[in-house]
């Protein structure tokens, strides 16, 4: 299992953008990983968010279909969730989980971050 670093959360106004990352420290080809995006509001269950595929493929909830994507930048060992148009309802704490398998024949790893809290209010 590895033990992944979330950032990026805080406080923003309905409308605004953030982006949260995912880092796996030293994992030179982690942003091509299987990464999974959950969320969990107070008091209620966690739930899924988006998901990349190793074939760079994502997919998202209706919830958060065209305002969310996931992204990748310079840094490899690091994938990010982009965030636009954020609403009160995006409120919660957001959690990555690496979810194994494997890019052009090296294994990926498995595990969770420590999640990042979002609060979107005015």
């Amino acid at each position: 299992q590895a033990q992944l670093l979330e950032s990026g959360g805080g406080l923003v106004e309905p409308g605004g953008s953030l982006r949260l990352s995912c880092s796996a420290p030293g994992l030179d080809h982690f942003r091509r990983c299987p990464v999974t995006w959950y969320r969990q509001a107070a008091g209620k269950e966690r739930e899924w968010v988006s998901s990349m595929s190793s074939d760079y493929r994502g997919t998202y909830a209706d919830s958060v279909k065209g305002r969310f994507s996931i992204t990748i930048g310079e840094a490899k060992d690091t994938q990010y969730l982009q965030m636009n148009s954020l609403k009160p309802e995006d409120t919660g704490m957001y959690f990555c989980k690496a979810t194994g398998g494997s890019w052009q024949g090296t294994p990926c790893p498995e595990g969770w971050g420590q999640g990042t809290q979002v609060t979107v209010s005015s």
